[in-house]
């Protein structure tokens, strides 16, 4: 994989003086490390680290800083503000913006500015980014919708697609993008394609992201939310399918919360039609190693996003664990079988950075 520029390196050419203090200084090692990754494994074979609420002005002054880490994952929270009709970034304000992102167009502007921008900000934050990083990646960005869709209301998943593919345009690794067989013909679903190991290498997918959404804490708690984020992005790409526009698709929603057996059970009646179209799982990582069969999501070759690391037994911090010790976690969640352990580790880029085989 080729190396990444780092902030350094940026910083050296003149273009970010004013924000020498607030680059990481550790961005050479972050590039070394994801140099040495296993860049030939299909993507559903490898485990990489991700970071929780990267969006947060407490990680992180600007958005770039987390992806600088080398880190294979982001976090954004998001609500539908249905007055203005945009869709906000922030961890409890649903009518404000408060996080990292500066709505960046050049390399400079990632790492100055204001901040508090709204979600089309924050991927053209992304976006830009992997622009000067053309060999990073791939990347995935997870979106807690915190409340839900709002699609009544204008907000929904078709909305939400258009936003994203106008602000990521061909960087997103779509659900699209799986169906197509190497030797001709489609696959049926995005399940019969994961299984037939139909993942591009890590290699092939450098520059490119793949988005995927939960339900948020809020509304999985409201008691009049009947219809969640991952079963009405779900019925989204089942009906996009039957009308042949797969394509329109941005992202794939994930099941949520660590259960046995296969959790899409739970989608049953009239949205049994749509378990094949989900192959992310996110959840508990304690709660997956305590009698979860995690090897079956491996041999499936499906997603599987492990969060709370540090809380597997024995506990570690959640925000500083020594380097040891955050690797030492990685690689036993790496042997269970993880796609992506999701942590706090914000100040361990050797870390975050590190691409291992799964399993």
């Amino acid at each position: 994989m080729t190396v990444r520029r780092t902030a350094a390196a940026i910083l050296a050419a003149g273009l970010l003086a004013a924000a020498a203090a607030l680059i990481p200084a550790t961005a050479d090692a972050a590039q070394d490390a994801a140099a040495s990754g296993p860049a030939d494994l299909p993507f559903g074979s490898a485990t990489t680290v991700g970071l929780h609420n990267t969006y947060d002005p407490a990680a992180y002054p600007y958005l770039a800083q987390g992806l600088d880490t080398g880190t294979g994952m982001i976090e954004l929270d998001i609500w539908t503000d249905i007055v203005t009709k945009e869709w906000k970034v922030s961890h409890s304000n649903p009518l404000g913006n408060s996080n990292n992102c500066t709505a960046a167009s050049t390399p400079a502007q990632l790492y100055s500015g204001g901040a508090n921008k709204n979600l089309e900000n924050c991927l053209d934050d992304v976006r830009v980014w992997l622009g000067a990083h053309p060999g990073a990646g791939p990347l995935v960005v997870k979106l807690e919708l915190k409340a839900g869709f709002s699609a009544n209301l204008g907000m929904g998943p078709t909305e939400l697609d258009t936003l994203i593919a106008a602000h990521l345009g061909p960087a997103v690794l779509r659900p699209a993008d799986l169906l197509a067989k190497p030797g001709g013909g489609s696959y049926a679903s995005v399940d019969e394609a994961v299984r037939a190991g139909n993942w591009p290498s890590r290699a092939a997918l450098a520059g490119k992201v793949l988005l995927y959404a939960i339900p948020g804490t809020v509304e999985e708690s409201n008691p009049f939310d009947t219809l969640h984020t991952d079963v009405e992005y779900g019925r989204h790409l089942r009906d996009l399918a039957a009308a042949g526009r797969i394509g329109d698709a941005q992202l794939f929603p994930a099941v949520h919360g660590a259960k046995t057996g296969d959790p899409r059970a739970a989608y049953t009646g009239a949205d049994a039609g749509i378990r094949p179209w989900f192959v992310v799982f996110d959840g508990d990582a304690a709660t997956y190693l305590n009698g979860v069969d995690t090897a079956w999501y491996d041999r499936s070759h499906y997603l599987l996003v492990m969060t709370d690391a540090h809380n597997v037994a024995p506990a570690i911090s959640a925000t500083d664990p020594t380097a040891e010790q955050a690797r030492a976690r990685t690689e036993q969640l790496a042997r269970a079988h993880a796609s992506i352990v999701s942590s706090d580790w914000r100040k361990l880029p050797a870390v975050q950075s590190l691409a291992l085989p799964r399993g």
